[in-house]
């Protein structure tokens, strides 16, 4: 299911909405006049307008500035019978990529519909229907021109000719309906109307990527429907990955990674392998969910990260974990894995699932190594539990600690500074030894039940992480763990390509369609799409 404009309306609806505002400023008495009067590229036709924004004299002015060029102007219709074809997204993604001059033409034409529309509304109340049949005939040209234009590098002489013709019948219907307040009225309810369906796109929207963040592809499901198959097919026997142990555990590099995504785990896997100068001291830790572990057995299987060692259990056999565990984080209308998965609270409980480490890097499945990450083994962690990112910067009130727990409440915000930075889960360094000695686990299971009884906090694990390792961080340069994949388009590519960590974090998960497409290659280069599993199940570039 694609639901790839999903990221598009929200901001359109936004400057939509901005957009008639100003427009209904712009129709201040006497205004509506002088714009009826601007003169055009000719200098001798007129055309209607929208606001001061346009330049009088030769180039016909501009409508908008660089700056805000995407904002469009649409209205509701409901009150004419014309049955318009509208300006599609696709219809617009083209105008935007038109040249300035066809641009500007375009925008015009599109403020000429809102004035005519407005002004069929009192043409229509009054029983002027000459020229209701006038405007009507006009709005049609219009847009049959506003789509020709759209499609060609350039206006025609055709389409020109029907603006001026427009122009002419708002200049009539200027002076058949001069009074200010009428017009300002009319438009104040247009933009009421155009709010009212800008909410409903935005629910929409909303739901929409919701369902296709919560939903895993058709290719994906089939992906694990055959490699379950195929686990189950084997012999018992052939169930086993392979041990190499040559060495004490720590001697070895431990990475864990705690996912019910196959081709997300895999990715990790490669990237890591990689990117490692000696993969042979690498031991992988997957865990995952019941349901999802025969598949990712396969998958190892059949597609080992020799020359690095794997061990993948499942949470089922974590018999020490509370018997609830699974299905404790589940809450009422939120469907975001992010925030309901058992196995992303898994973390609070690394001494537990690593009882014989003391350090270990744990690693999201969204994210992508780039780099050789056995220097953090060698960090000085100054007595602290956890290395991490911080996620602030001067100035940002946004990444701050109140901005994820409510510390109105005395009982904790007397033990914490609401100003202080927060940092980031998905790629960490663990030191077990510490976080034993400082019994963090107990100081989890406080604060999670603390929050059970009170909503203190903002979901998933994040906000409570930040409780629980509150100073007992280790802060580490920002390119050991680039964030923002999966949300941010901004990103400059010299800051991902100089990190040793990206992370896919936000709604935005390179497996799904939604997501940012120049990002996909930094994750696809780790996938072998001529792998059968992926041909068999369509999954491809």
């Amino acid at each position: 299911m694609r639901v790839g404009g999903g990221r598009e309306p929200a901001a359109a609806a936004a400057a939509l909405a901005l957009a008639l505002r100003l427009l209904l400023i712009a129709t201040a008495c006497g205004l509506v006049f002088a714009l009826l009067n601007l003169p055009d590229d000719g200098g001798g036709a007129r055309s209607p307008g929208i606001g001061g924004e346009r330049a009088g004299g030769g180039g016909g002015g501009r409508r908008l500035s660089e700056e805000q060029a995407p904002i469009r102007f649409t209205v509701v219709a409901e009150e004419t019978d014309v049955q318009t074809d509208g300006i599609t997204a696709e219809q617009d993604e083209r105008i935007s990529e038109s040249p300035p001059g066809t641009k500007e033409k375009i925008w015009m034409m599109q403020d000429q519909i809102i004035m005519a529309k407005a002004y069929l509304h009192f043409a229509s109340s009054h029983g002027n229907s000459h020229l209701v049949r006038e405007l009507k005939l006009r709005i049609k040209e219009i847009e049959r021109a506003i789509s020709h234009s759209s499609r060609g590098s350039h206006v025609t002489g055709g389409a020109l000719q029907k603006m001026k013709a427009m122009e002419l019948t708002l200049s009539k219907a200027q002076k058949t309906y001069p009074r200010c307040s009428q017009m300002t009225s009319k438009l104040r309810a247009m933009t009421h109307n155009s709010e009212e369906l800008v909410r409903a796109h935005q629910s929409e929207s909303s739901f929409l990527e919701q369902v296709a963040v919560s939903t895993l592809p058709k290719g994906h499901h089939c992906l694990a429907m055959r490699l379950t198959t195929d686990y189950f097919s084997l012999d018992p026997k052939e169930r086993e990955l392979p041990k190499r142990y040559s060495r004490q555990m720590d001697g070895y590099y431990h990475y864990a990674i705690f996912s019910d995504n196959v081709l997300a785990s895999a990715v990790v896997v490669n990237s890591t392998v990689a990117a490692s100068k000696d993969p042979r001291m690498i031991m992988f830790h997957i865990v995952t969910d019941a349901l999802n572990f025969p598949a990712m057995m396969m998958w190892f299987l059949s597609n080992p990260p020799t020359p690095a060692t794997i061990h993948i259990e499942s949470l089922d056999d974590l018999k020490w974990l509370p018997d609830d565990f699974s299905s404790r984080f589940k809450l009422k209308g939120v469907r975001d894995p992010r925030y309901t998965s058992a196995l992303n609270h898994l973390r609070f409980y690394l001494p537990e699932v690593f009882p014989s480490l003391s350090k270990v890097l744990l690693l999201d499945h969204d994210v992508v190594v780039q780099k050789d990450l056995t220097g953090l083994w060698d960090l000085d962690m100054k007595g602290k539990v956890i290395g991490a990112v911080e996620t602030c910067i001067s100035g940002d009130s946004y990444h701050r600690l109140d901005n994820l727990v409510d510390l109105s409440d005395p009982s904790i915000g007397n033990q914490f500074d609401a100003k202080a930075c927060v940092f980031a889960f998905g790629m960490n360094i663990f030191d077990l030894k510490e976080w034993r000695k400082k019994g963090l686990t107990a100081i989890y299971h406080k604060w999670f039940q603390e929050g059970k009884r009170r909503q203190l906090w903002k979901a998933g694990s994040l906000p409570l992480g930040q409780l629980v390792f509150y100073n007992r961080t280790v802060p580490l340069d920002r390119r050991w763990h680039v964030l923002g994949l999966g949300r941010d388009i901004s990103i400059f590519r010299e800051e991902i390509g100089s990190a040793a960590v990206i992370h896919y974090s936000g709604k935005l998960k390179p497996w799904l369609e939604i997501s940012i497409p120049k990002y996909r290659d930094y994750w696809n280069m780790y996938l072998n799409y001529d792998n059968p599993y992926l041909q068999q199940c369509n999954i491809h570039l």
